[in-house]
């Protein structure tokens, strides 16, 4: 069997997938990384696999949507086929692509292909990971599974709506799935992190003064950034955290204590 110990990041690209494979790749992890780039951000992933690279550990990236089956089966099916041994230790899902608009009032609001399709990227694409990995033997005890959450699905934010209900049911999914696999030695958890620079927060209406608002409250006098979650999750492989499951873990410096 091989020693390699391998991460499979969702959403590699860019944000906490980015810093993630860095630390991981940095302690020795092989990367299995899957993002979805046009030619606009590509060169962005393009650079970041080569960076890996250069810490000499195995690299492997796939520009595909991650929460399409044939897609997902063909990235399965090629690195079991080029490491047949292999097995996965640490799984990051980090997929941040929604709709961000009004539920039922406004002049444009959620319809109801976007609201599936939104659930199914940011939530239900963990559940069919995670049972194709089991399902090919390729989770071992002593596995770490995470999720990135944010307070959306506990607060609300405009026109966060759709992408707050996929968060929710994200977390769901991290309690569901910690009780299916803590038999077998595989923890699940939720990484909540505070509000952080990242494109998909760009992409919220509003999130400059989100991103002021929340500067400001933060005791720790400054917002969350991406290394900060990568660092944490470094922290998490260690053999004493197995007994943590199943939690939703806030990543914020305080944020949330200031409202």
């Amino acid at each position: 069997m091989s020693q390699q110990p391998w991460a499979l990041i969702l959403g590699v690209s860019s944000g906490f997938g980015a810093a993630a494979a860095r630390r991981l790749a940095q302690a020795g992890h092989g990367i299995l990384g899957v993002h979805l780039d046009l030619r606009a951000t590509r060169a962005q992933a393009d650079e970041l696999k080569a960076e890996l690279v250069t810490l000499g550990v195995p690299v492997r990236f796939h520009n595909v949507n991650a929460a399409a089956e044939p897609r997902r089966t063909a990235v399965l099916d090629a690195f079991q086929d080029e490491f047949p041994d292999a097995g996965i230790q640490v799984v990051l899902h980090s997929l941040a692509f929604g709709t961000l608009l009004p539920l039922a009032v406004g002049e444009t609001t959620v319809s109801e292909k976007q609201l599936d399709m939104t659930l199914q990227v940011m939530a239900h694409s963990l559940v069919h990971w995670t049972s194709d990995l089991r399902r090919r033997s390729l989770l071992r005890p002593g596995g770490r599974i995470f999720a990135m959450t944010s307070s959306g699905s506990e607060r609300v934010f405009p026109s966060y709506g759709p992408v707050g209900a996929a968060k929710a049911a994200l977390e769901s999914h991290v309690r569901y799935l910690a009780a299916e696999l803590a038999p077998e030695g595989i923890t699940v958890n939720a990484l909540m992190a505070g509000l952080t620079l990242t494109p998909a927060l760009r992409k919220i209406p509003g999130w400059e003064q989100l991103a002021e608002r929340a500067a400001a409250l933060n005791p720790s006098g400054r917002l969350t950034e991406p290394d900060d979650v990568a660092q944490l999750l470094i922290q998490l492989l260690h053999p004493g955290s197995a007994w943590l499951t199943g939690n939703v873990l806030r990543v914020d410096g305080g944020e949330t204590l200031a409202g």
